[in-house]
């Protein structure tokens, strides 16, 4: 095993490239711009709707698709066709293109199967996990083949003209609450960051030159300190975020996001890295003025790149957070489009990957 390890560490890191270099730079300088806003599987499917080519539910009520596009590609691992969400890596594929093409960005996350159940990311019965995949452990080499599959779809996004589509990419998100396996009661900090390094180690050994990485806890860090304290590097991490959904009242929301952003911006700075919230949402929308007293008030002063709303579901019911045609909340929607400090794919198209 050590002389495997020291093969690796021999090999010649890619550099990445020169889109992915201007998407950083790019995310680097659009808070002088505005905040892009996002959104989760956004045209793959929505309410009543599945597959309709061109739609979104964002479209659908503003006129203009959202400037960051987020997806998933739980299940790339085991060699499946379609995502956990049953939609086909060739369809996702298409559409990160697409969203690239419109000047667009992609962010990507991962809700991968447990490698030692073989239950899904939120089956945290075990807490021997992490350690399994690691050097030495019994999954080790099949979770190498998990990343190998995963390297290889991150290297399949081309456009016709043959260029690599920028991604930032999410791995292991969420860390410091316990309901995936890699969480903070299921794992220590050492092997937290251990699984990073052999995530990052391997997909550049595959040659993977295309992505960006980000760390995004959720909101339980109380102080820089918690943050940080399972950051795999700043060799690894290209961009701070963090997760805070709304589940309880506007106060309670609009406190946990200030603390939360207070500590990302201060991260950020100390870390000259671009800053974003990675997740958030209000399930349902059920107040109808959210957009702009609420998610605008929560995001505006602070210099983040982009904000997503996790997905509209087409297969559960009352499971969305982006407003569509109807929706008590839409008028509002296109209030909280019209302002100028948030950007849609219309405003970014050629802003996003102009390099200096």
């Amino acid at each position: 095993m050590p002389l495997m390890m020291s093969c690796q560490k021999e090999v010649a890191q890619p550099t990445l490239t020169p889109e992915t270099e201007a998407l950083l730079v790019g995310l680097t300088e659009m808070p002088k711009q505005g905040i892009m806003f996002g959104h989760h599987d956004d045209p793959l499917y929505g309410i009543g709707w599945e597959g309709d080519e061109g739609r979104s539910d964002v479209k659908s009520v503003c006129g203009d698709y959202p400037a960051v596009m987020s997806f998933d590609i739980g299940h790339i691992e085991l060699g499946a066709n379609e995502s956990l969400d049953k939609i086909s890596f060739d369809k996702i594929r298409k559409e990160i293109v697409a969203q690239y093409n419109r000047g667009g960005m992609n962010t990507i996350s991962w809700h991968l199967d447990n490698p030692t159940t073989g239950g899904d990311s939120w089956d945290i019965s075990d807490t021997t996990v992490v350690a399994s995949v690691l050097p030495g452990g019994e999954n080790h080499d099949m979770f190498l083949g998990w990343i190998d599959r995963m390297s290889d779809f991150m290297s399949s996004l081309q456009t016709e003209e043959g260029v690599k589509v920028p991604i930032l990419f999410r791995p292991w998100h969420e860390h410091t609450g316990s309901w995936f396996w890699w969480g903070q009661k299921l794992t220590n900090a050492d092997d937290y960051k251990a699984l990073w390094r052999m995530t990052y180690d391997r997909m550049k050994k595959n040659g993977v030159d295309n992505v960006l990485f980000a760390y995004s806890p959720g909101t339980e860090p109380k102080d820089s300190t918690e943050y940080l304290e399972r950051y795999p590097g700043d060799d690894i991490i290209d961009l701070l975020g963090f997760d805070a959904y709304q589940f309880g009242n506007r106060d309670q929301y609009l406190s946990s996001i200030n603390n939360s952003m207070n500590i990302l911006e201060q991260v950020g700075k100390a870390k000259n890295k671009p800053i974003a919230l990675t997740e958030t949402g209000y399930e349902t929308i059920p107040d109808s003025t959210w957009w702009t007293q609420t998610l605008m008030p929560a995001i505006a002063n602070y210099p983040i790149s982009y904000v997503v709303v996790w997905r509209n579901a087409r297969e559960k019911e009352n499971h969305y957070y982006a407003p569509y045609p109807g929706h008590v909340s839409a008028d509002d929607f296109v209030l909280f489009y019209d302002q100028p400090q948030t950007l849609f794919a219309q405003d970014v198209n050629d802003k996003l990957y102009q390099k200096n």
